[in-house]
């Protein structure tokens, strides 16, 4: 480990630096947009950058405060009424139950979430970090929550400080606009920091104020029994947000780096950053896309490139937290306005309305629960949908692979013998895996098809993999209608997976015939219907 840590150090050092440079107006501004404050911020940034990158399974990711886990934090913040010791040890819980999540393999499961699910809830978070620095960049302290904060708007509206609000958009155009040939020096979110407060300095704007300077001290974990299930619910949600947003970075560093990340190490390692960020009186942190990208494109490419972030941000913790108090909430504002923004998958909502409508619709709901709801919500209901309409879709593949085949056999002496049978004999052949998607639907579309004059009926499963229970009570309601109304029922070609499930359902029904081939099926049934010396339907 420590070979590979050390293969590439000179640009680990450079992209660990920069990383930590782009990192370090980011962690101020998500510390103070949680409620917690600027130290929080700085405090979650490294104790989460230095334990995930050492522990975790993306070698090249920056891990620190993220949006989706400061939107969270926000709200606890507000129910808990400023409670820190709470809220730490909602963050402390949230990486215990991510190391869990390592260790129990869920990574994979996490990395399924369908695209436009993640997309409307990115774009959620987005859009709720945007609503809650609107009031701070008119002057205001707008109330917690996105539902407080779009409701006080009015009220800021009417009394707009134009000083707060010019530096507000000067620090946005600024951080967006910094030329790229700068930008390799200076990054752009830092420079508008620095020329925001400098600004301010000639003008009367609220600032940050007194930040307590050093090192952070040990936050012991609390318990309150009336706030207890707030604050496993947004642990649980923080560890669900927290895992999410670090994989998706991970994906992006693969793409970037050409490797492939361990998902369910980087969870362990996410969880004792946010365990130890925690402990140190830190907000909760995740894989950081932006800062990621940063230290790739800078050279980083190894562990050493996180940690190396960590200790420029300690760097500043130690020597220059009493110049942070000189900055103000307007330029932070501003900075976060810009973190909203990028957040805001706008790459999909300008191509949207050209791709499948259902989709689009499902992401603008999982927006819509994000926003106004919650985060867990939009995530839930958004995954529920997109698997049902999945699971309808292949039903429909289903029921269509269904059908009733009267002349259209690839087999010669098949076909001729289905020929000679003429309707008395209804052959149906099942395609691909048969799912509860369409077992709903299975008897309806026999009992639809099946012809007055027919006596047997042959259920082809030769191309039948699998089957669930769901199916094969289908196949069971078809039987007891064919066997009530007096026609045969045989199966053909049912492998052994498929035959077991069938017995297992179908046992009681002995006069069900199995056949291992079409072909036997198909002579049998002629030789039942009495129709084995009628050799016209051959001509």
């Amino acid at each position: 480990m420590m070979q590979g840590m050390l293969s590439n150090i000179r640009g680990d050092i450079t992209g660990g630096i920069t990383a930590g440079v782009v990192a370090l107006p980011l962690a101020l501004a998500l510390g103070v947009a949680s409620g917690l404050g600027p130290m929080a911020g700085l405090y979650g940034a490294m104790a989460v950058g230095f334990f995930a990158a050492l522990f975790g399974g993306t070698p090249s990711q920056i891990s620190g405060p993220t949006g989706p886990m400061v939107v969270v934090l926000a709200g606890l913040f507000a129910s808990l009424s400023g409670n820190t010791e709470l809220i730490f040890t909602a963050v402390i819980l949230a990486g215990l139950i991510q190391i869990a999540f390592g260790f129990l393999g869920i990574g994979q499961y996490i990395r399924s979430v369908p695209y436009p699910v993640i997309s409307g809830f990115m774009t959620g978070i987005g859009a709720i970090i945007i609503i809650l620095q609107l009031g701070r960049v008119f002057g205001h302290e707008p109330p917690g929550g996105t539902i407080g904060a779009l409701s006080y708007l009015p009220t800021a509206l009417a009394d707009i400080n134009f000083a707060t609000l010019a530096l507000g958009i000067g620090t946005l155009v600024i951080a967006y606009k910094w030329p790229a040939k700068l930008g390799k020096y200076i990054p752009g979110a830092l420079a508008a920091l620095v020329i925001g407060t400098l600004a301010s300095l000639f003008i009367s704007v609220p600032v940050l104020g007194e930040i307590p300077t050093g090192l952070p001290s040990l936050q012991l974990p609390a318990y309150d029994t009336q706030s207890i299930f707030l604050v496993l619910e947004a642990a649980i949600i923080l560890a669900i947000l927290g895992s999410i947003d670090s994989l998706l970075t991970s994906l992006v560093a693969d793409n970037m780096t050409r490797t492939r990340h361990n998902s369910n190490k980087e969870l362990v390692g996410q969880g004792i950053g946010n365990t130890v960020a925690g402990l140190m009186g830190g907000i909760a942190g995740a894989g950081a896309t932006m800062r990621t990208v940063v230290n790739i494109r800078s050279g980083g490419k190894e562990r050493l490139s996180g940690m190396i972030h960590s200790l420029v941000l300690l760097a500043v913790i130690l020597g220059l937290s009493p110049l942070a108090s000189q900055i103000p909430h307007a330029v932070l504002a501003g900075i976060l306005v810009k973190v909203g923004l990028d957040i805001v998958d706008w790459s999909y909502l300008k191509r949207a309305h050209k791709g499948p409508r259902w989709d689009f619709a499902l992401m603008l709901l999982v927006l819509g629960l994000t926003v106004f709801v919650d985060l867990i919500t939009a995530v839930g209901v958004g995954v529920v949908l997109a698997a049902l309409a999945f699971v309808r879709q292949i039903a429909q593949i289903q029921l269509e692979q269904l059908n009733n085949l009267p002349e259209n056999l690839e087999d010669e002496a098949e076909n001729a013998l289905l020929k000679q049978a003429k309707d008395k004999v209804l052959l149906f052949s099942f395609g691909g895996p048969l799912s509860f998607g369409a077992a709903a639907d299975v008897g309806h579309h026999v009992r639809e098809s099946v012809k007055p004059g027919s006596k047997v009926l042959i259920l082809d499963f030769s191309r039948v993999p699998t089957m669930d229970v769901s199916a094969a009570m289908a196949v069971e309601t078809v039987t007891i209608d064919a066997l009530s109304s007096g026609r045969s029922l045989y199966i053909c070609g049912a492998n052994q997976a498929v035959q077991h499930v069938l017995n297992s359902i179908n046992a009681n029904h002995s006069a069900t015939v199995m056949f291992k081939t079409r072909l036997e099926a198909l002579e049998h049934a002629l030789k039942s219907t009495g129709n084995n010396a009628d050799h016209k339907a051959l001509d």
